[in-house]
């Protein structure tokens, strides 16, 4: 569909894309749809997210989102993985970093229009919140939204990991062993979570350079969210970035191909082409 279809929203993405978000999964004939939208970091998922929940609830129907990032391990599971494994595993993130039956049994939950706890992370804290804290739903779901940086990605072929692909990777992974062990979870892992998604929407960036630039803007607003609490640096950010350059660059290869609809944007996150 033409650009010119979706003028620039100030508030998020435009009303008429939002609506469509919500009519396809509506339209997919799930009994309780799951609309995955997939976005390199800082690409706006999360906000076309909870744009397609507040339109579904102010059609009547009991809405929530979804972020793959909720499900992380915490920081003692991944701290065993680090001592296990490989200490890059310390970080959030990558593949094999997610804690998949919790993710499931919400999916469980929301399938089965039974009430449940919809699972948090605080990434300030690198810590997931309480489940004391978590949102209760009392009423069952009538759709859900799952938002991540990599929904629907496929695993690479073997060969592909032998070369390192950025500082990171040279400097803390020259054998390969972490970042084969990632793709071996993404592999044998998601796509079972990935099969459970009933629509896949797939925001493009122009290509992975943008990334490092749209993840320090949301790591500034979620500082600038929560005063007084410390976040990363700049300098920080960027080799964090790295740590999910492969599966972003694996993610953007593979995802137009995958998705269902694709949402092409440019460096400054405006709508260039939906196909």
């Amino acid at each position: 569909m033409p650009a010119a279809a979706y003028m620039p929203n100030p508030k998020g993405f435009p009303d008429t894309l939002v609506e469509q978000a919500l009519d396809d999964a509506l339209d997919c004939g799930a009994k309780v749809p799951v609309l995955a939208i997939s976005g390199l970091q800082g690409s706006g998922k999360s906000t076309l997210a909870l744009q397609v929940v507040a339109r579904a609830q102010a059609r009547g129907l009991r809405a929530a989102a979804l972020s793959i990032d909720d499900v992380y391990l915490t920081r003692a599971q991944r701290q065993r993985l680090a001592r296990a494994v490989h200490p890059l595993l310390i970080t959030r993130g990558p593949p094999g970093t997610h804690d998949l039956p919790l993710a499931h049994s919400v999916l469980d939950a929301v399938v089965a229009r039974q009430p449940l706890a919809l699972p948090r992370f605080d990434k300030l804290a690198d810590e997931r919140v309480s489940p004391a804290q978590w949102p209760q739903l009392a009423e069952p779901l009538d759709l859900l939204v799952f938002e991540g940086w990599f929904l629907g990605t496929p695993a690479e072929q073997p060969a592909a990991l032998d070369t390192p692909l950025n500082a990171l990777e040279r400097e803390a992974d020259a054998d390969g062993r972490w970042r084969r062990w990632c793709n071996a979870a993404l592999a044998d892992n998601y796509p079972g979570l990935w099969q459970r998604c009933d629509r896949l929407w797939f925001l493009q960036p122009p290509d992975f350079s943008v990334v490092p630039r749209w993840r320090w803007q949301q790591e500034q607003n979620l500082q600038a969210a929560q005063p007084g609490r410390s976040g990363m640096t700049r300098p920080q950010l960027d080799r964090f970035v790295q740590y999910y350059e492969r599966v972003s660059r694996q993610a953007l290869r593979a995802l137009p191909d995958v998705a269902d609809r694709v949402i092409a944007l440019d460096g400054q996150r405006q709508i260039i082409g939906v196909r």
